[in-house]
């Protein structure tokens, strides 16, 4: 999964937008998990294989969002 962390630098919008972008999901699901990440600090945001967390998260990282890439289960 990819996990995104609130910063104070990169705008909502930017975010919601690289959301979309990066993980192909709509306004409405990049927006929920925006304000998750603004108001818990962090939040999931993809759940797919390995590589295409790592390309969803390089993306997203792109705009100055921190990441981490992890399962969703921990072994």
């Amino acid at each position: 999964m990819v996990v995104i962390y609130n910063n104070d630098h990169t705008s909502m919008d930017d975010v919601i937008e690289v959301l979309m972008r990066a993980t192909g999901c709509d306004m409405q699901e990049a927006y929920i998990e925006m304000w998750e990440a603004h108001t818990f600090g962090k939040a999931p945001v993809h759940f797919a294989a390995k590589c295409e967390c790592d390309d969803a998260a390089t993306t997203i990282s792109a705009v100055g969002v921190k990441t981490e890439v992890a399962p969703e289960w921990a072994d």
